[in-house]
């Protein structure tokens, strides 16, 4: 498995020099994969969860491109509906360029109301205004004149380049745990990229359903790249109340042999755990990624200790 670090662009602790040690960490610690979260509007229900300032992620990592040189990086997630399709087809499509072709791009829906509203977007035609996006970015990324007609975009003989490095298309994850997401990670995805789950319910329940709707479809299986919280402790966290990633080092062992075999092929894990107050301390992540190195995986490998 490949392992990446959550960037917390976000909150009290967020400030250029900051972006740049998380990034720095995460190549030098030997971890494969960095990615940011998206918000664009910080209305009073994004600020209670994840508060100004906010480094919007399309130009955050633009920027981190040019001070790495080995590891993938990417969104979790772009919230699709915001932006037109053909500047965020521009804009990923550039980044993928500059790094070379080094892009992960993970999408979902949303779910901030107050945001779509000052944005101008339909919050109950989210789901829609995705699937149609994702069409026209595929259809974007995959030939050098552009057309596409649909519900919400219509465009004809738009000239795409520069196109991807990664051919068809930047590897792409889609979020969500409901069917529709579901859904749309087997028709329009590579992976899904579930956040904040239990081993046992991906096991019984999750990926179960994924193979049922995928089969439904005539598709084949996504990838699964699920992101887990990562909240070491000294004591073992209590099994039937804990999500994958919390607890001591053995317990995230233990969760993350269990995601290799389901077959997992990254996991990402997220330091932030809801204390905006902790984003000023950076150096309380990084120790944790620095347990996990050290004690849980080979980053050299991408095996278990």
């Amino acid at each position: 498995m490949k392992y990446g670090v959550n960037l917390i662009n976000f909150g009290p602790g967020a400030h250029p020099s900051a972006l740049t040690q998380w990034a720095t960490f995460t190549e030098a610690m030997g971890y494969h994969f960095l990615m940011a979260a998206d918000h664009v509007a910080i209305t009073e229900d994004v600020q209670g969860r994840y508060p100004a300032p906010f480094y919007e992620p399309f130009t955050t990592l633009a920027w981190l491109a040019g001070v790495t040189r080995r590891i993938e990086i990417g969104t979790t997630v772009i919230v699709l509906p915001y932006r037109n399709p053909l500047e965020m087809a521009r804009m990923a499509a550039n980044i993928d360029q500059l790094s070379g072709g080094r892009l992960l791009f993970g999408v979902g829906v949303g779910w901030a109301e107050q945001e779509f509203a000052a944005l101008g977007v339909p919050f109950h035609q989210r789901g829609a205004l995705t699937n149609e996006y994702l069409a026209v970015l595929k259809t974007f990324w995959t030939t050098d004149l552009a057309s596409f007609s649909g519900k919400y975009v219509t465009f004809e003989n738009v000239h795409t380049a520069p196109r991807p490095v990664r051919v068809p298309h930047p590897p792409i994850w889609v979020g969500g745990a409901s069917d529709a997401a579901l859904r749309r990670a087997i028709r329009y995805g590579d992976a899904w990229h579930p956040i904040r789950i239990r081993v046992d319910w991906l096991r019984d329940t999750g990926l179960p359903r994924l193979r049922q709707l995928a089969a439904a479809e005539h598709k084949p299986v996504p990838a699964l790249c699920p992101r887990i919280r990562l909240r070491l402790t000294e004591r073992p966290e209590p099994e039937a109340e804990r999500t994958a990633g919390e607890g001591t080092p053995e317990q995230v062992h233990a969760d993350l042999q269990g995601l290799e075999a389901l077959g997992a092929q990254y996991v990402l894990l997220d330091t932030f755990y809801g204390d905006v107050e902790a984003t000023r301390h950076h150096e309380t992540a990084w120790r944790m990624l620095t347990t996990v190195a050290e004690q849980v995986v080979d980053l050299g490998t991408g095996t278990l200790r």
